[in-house]
């Protein structure tokens, strides 16, 4: 029974790094429009990552324009993910920091982290 779960489940994408809660990131994702592709850009910070296996995933949380808060959740193996650039690498104490929706500003940086 093992070998036939292992059967279905997708493949890792090899252009995703180890993410952590509170890494600034840039995820390249590749959009289909009719006919045409392009690749979008969202950056922003890992506020969260959930589940595993085939269902694992990661929600990034960037500001827009006028301060609005604007949330978008990842599959970790999809295969429309092109890639994964880590920015920057923060201080976290919690696996997830919804705290920062309530946070505009300056209070919602989060300290970096030192090698």
């Amino acid at each position: 029974m093992d070998e036939l779960i292992r059967s279905l489940e997708a493949q890792d994408n090899p252009n995703i790094p180890e993410l952590e809660p509170g890494d600034n990131v840039r995820v390249h994702l590749r959009i289909v429009e009719g006919d045409r592709e392009r690749i979008q850009v969202f950056p922003g910070t890992v506020i969260a990552l959930s589940g595993g296996g085939n269902n694992a995933s990661f929600t990034v949380r960037r500001t827009a324009s006028h301060g609005i808060g604007v949330e978008r959740t990842f599959l970790l193996r999809s295969p429309r993910i092109e890639r994964v650039e880590v920015v920057r690498k923060a201080h976290a104490r919690r696996a997830k920091l919804y705290y920062l929706r309530n946070r505009t500003g300056r209070r919602a940086q989060l300290k970096e982290k030192r090698q």
